[in-house]
């Protein structure tokens, strides 16, 4: 006779407490140690990572007018993804080389004047050599033909302007005082050294999360059956995922608005705008985590659901309800208006109904499956 498979599930434990220290040990060693080397190398592109963050808020202020050049356009996320796609297709287009003779000198500025007004001039600073200009006949308004038509009188022309290039070194000063308003600023000597490390950190953190979650994992499916470990492989890669999701989109499409509405609220109020670096990158990392967040809502319904603490004809049964909350959290998690807790709250909705998905795509399996089934084999084959 053979005997029953036992329900307890730790009888078939074969590690010890020490066993599982020595296993931990390791595994917060290996995930320190890829920290340690992705941060490494965040450090090293520092500068380049620090321009990423800063570009939401200096493409925000050119939308608004608070910058000048060429460049002033507003935060663009479709343009940005067709860049990259461009690039890494190897088919990015070549930016046009500017030619020597035409490259702007910061002491130097070009302005359209008419020839009247240079000859104006040269006849207020010297006028034994330079002649005063004519006068410009006034206009006369000529009366139409009788038949209606309009009158084949000439029209006064307006008089064609021409490029004037003004040097001065104080346009260098002027520009460059004009720029140093238009970045963020610091308030402190080595505010600016701090925010390095922590954007630097934050960034190899973010980077080395595969890293550091598949360590984690290493660690906790020593103590799960073969039938939990394969829920694990699913759901890890799509809380990543969603997580990663969350963040980006937070980043390209989210940002334009909020920082628009801010920036231009701001201005209604007759206030000047000027950036903390320190508190712009605390809102820059605070907001796409909150996404990041947020966005894992599936997965939570998913594990409620497992827990048989909800069903789902209770996720169906409660839509206006869930909709209600998560109006209430989306206005929590995101700043006091109103463009960011919509962007939140819609994908939120979308994510419940996906919700629902998942948890009739992976039904919740009945408890000891296997072992019922050893068990009726066994009883078969003894009889």
């Amino acid at each position: 006779m053979s005997r029953k498979h036992s329900k307890d599930l730790f009888d078939n434990t074969t590690m010890t407490f020490g066993e599982h220290l020595e296993e931990l040990r390791i595994r917060l060693w290996r995930a320190i140690i890829g920290l340690f080397l992705v941060t490494s190398v965040t450090m090293y592109f520092g500068d380049d990572v620090m321009a990423i963050v800063r570009k939401p808020i200096e493409d925000a202020l050119r939308a608004r007018g608070d910058l000048t050049g060429e460049d002033a356009k507003p935060f663009d996320a479709a343009k940005t993804w067709n860049d990259f796609w461009k690039w890494a297709n190897g088919k990015a287009e070549p930016k046009p080389e500017t030619p020597p003779e035409t490259t702007p000198d910061a002491k130097t500025v070009t302005v359209q004047v008419t020839p009247s007004q240079i000859l104006a001039a040269l006849h207020a600073a010297d006028p034994q050599r330079f002649p005063a200009p004519a006068l410009k006949p006034e206009p006369v308004a000529t009366a139409p033909s009788p038949d209606g038509k309009p009158s084949d009188a000439p029209a006064a022309t307006e008089e064609k302007t021409v490029p004037l290039r003004i040097t001065a070194p104080e346009i260098a000063q002027w520009r460059n005082a004009v720029e140093q308003q238009q970045r963020p600023i610091v308030l402190t000597v080595q505010e600016g050294f701090m925010t390095w490390l922590k954007v630097s950190f934050v960034a190899g953190l973010v980077l080395s999360s595969p890293w550091v979650f598949y360590q984690m994992w290493l660690f906790v499916a020593a103590g799960l059956y073969p039938h939990e470990r394969k829920y694990i492989h699913i759901y890890l890669p799509m809380s990543s995922g969603l997580f990663l999701g969350g963040a980006a989109f937070c980043f390209y499409c989210v940002f334009p608005f909020v920082l628009g509405f801010l920036l231009q609220f701001s201005e209604d109020l007759h206030l000047q705008t000027q950036i903390r670096i320190a508190d712009w990158i605390d809102f820059a990392i605070m907001l796409p985590v909150m996404f990041g967040i947020s966005f894992q809502l599936p997965l939570v319904m998913l594990f409620l659901e497992r827990l048989s603490i909800f069903e789902i004809k209770d996720y169906r049964e409660k839509r206006r309800v869930s909709v209600f909350v998560i109006t209430v959290v989306s206005m929590l998690l995101t700043p006091a208006e109103p463009y960011s807790m919509l962007m939140m709250m819609i994908p939120m909705i979308v994510l419940y109904e996906f919700g629902i998905l998942i948890c009739l795509w992976f039904p919740k399996p009945k408890p000891f499956d296997d072992e019922d089934d050893n068990e009726k084999k066994t009883t078969v084959a003894t009889t």
